[in-house]
């Protein structure tokens, strides 16, 4: 039996169907944000003075003992000196000679980022702005999922609904299942009836998502989707399979669409926003 309402029911008017996180106000973050990396800024140019070339300032950033400063050190180094290495690679302290003896031969020369760091004033507004974007990058995605989790849990009081709420590590599913095929892919929640899972469950906030983003999202969706239902059918489970998406990226380029075929690739899948979890999810489908 198929469900009364498919995602794909929803799209035309889908705007009343998303969930908008809150956002802050530009300028009125500036005095904030300066107040938070002039610190930074100021080491940097420390460092940046005492440095004879631009492997020895990476390597010296990479040498500062608290995680937060090293990272932030790592962000302004990479947009002054290399802007091509990504900042996940600069954060490994432990990769650092190797990252110098890989990338170090693009890095800007030490002198022309001595000149342009100090051609800026301190604090440097525009870049502490940009800073300030990272602050709070995945805080949208962590509401959902808190939010996501109450909702559940307020329609479901009878099922266990584990998994991390904010941060947190993710449930692999390797430790769910058994002999499962990739023991780390990574599931955002599971529903749990006794040591029945009912359904594994995947959450993501989309912003502004588009283009060659979009279609990374949801081919990895169809890739897990596809992959967790050849597993139940194998151990015959009748497991099923939620993906809570929300947020405006739903409504740009073909998000909506894309998400829609994901969901009628089997009874055994469903899309929704937070708004649907009450509407869509039922015991009756958890059980088909």
């Amino acid at each position: 039996m198929a469900h009364s309402r498919s995602f794909r029911d929803y799209k035309e008017d889908g705007a009343n169907w998303i969930t908008l996180a809150t956002g802050e106000f530009y300028p009125d973050i500036l005095i904030d944000a300066c107040n938070l990396y002039q610190p930074v800024l100021e080491l940097f140019g420390q460092l940046l003075k005492s440095s004879e070339s631009s492997t020895r300032l990476f390597l010296q950033t990479a040498e500062v003992p608290q995680p937060w400063m090293r990272i932030q050190l790592a962000r302004v180094f990479r947009k002054y000196v290399s802007p091509n290495t990504p900042v996940e690679m600069l954060k490994k302290k432990s990769n650092a000679q190797w990252i110098c003896e890989r990338f170090g031969r693009d890095f800007r020369p030490i002198v022309e980022v001595q000149r342009a760091f100090s051609s800026r004033p301190m604090p440097d507004e525009a870049l502490c702005a940009v800073l300030w974007e990272y602050k709070d990058r995945g805080k949208k995605g962590y509401d959902l999922t808190e939010r996501m989790f109450a909702l559940l849990r307020e329609k479901f009081p009878e099922y266990d609904i584990l998994g991390p709420e904010r941060a947190g590590r993710d449930i692999l599913l390797g430790e769910v299942f058994e002999g499962y095929p990739k023991p780390d892919r990574p599931a955002d929640f599971i529903i749990k009836e006794g040591d029945v899972i009912l359904a594994v469950g995947f959450a993501r906030y989309d912003s502004d998502r588009g283009g060659a983003q979009e279609d990374d999202r949801t081919g990895g969706y169809n890739h897990a989707a596809r992959e967790v239902l050849k597993y139940a059918m194998g151990k015959d489970l009748r497991t099923k399979i939620i993906f809570v998406n929300d947020g405006p990226g739903l409504l740009l380029g073909s998000m909506w669409d894309d998400y829609s075929y994901l969901e009628e690739r089997s009874d055994d899948i469903m899309v929704v926003t937070l708004r649907m979890i009450l509407e869509r999810i039922t015991r009756e489908w958890l059980y088909r």
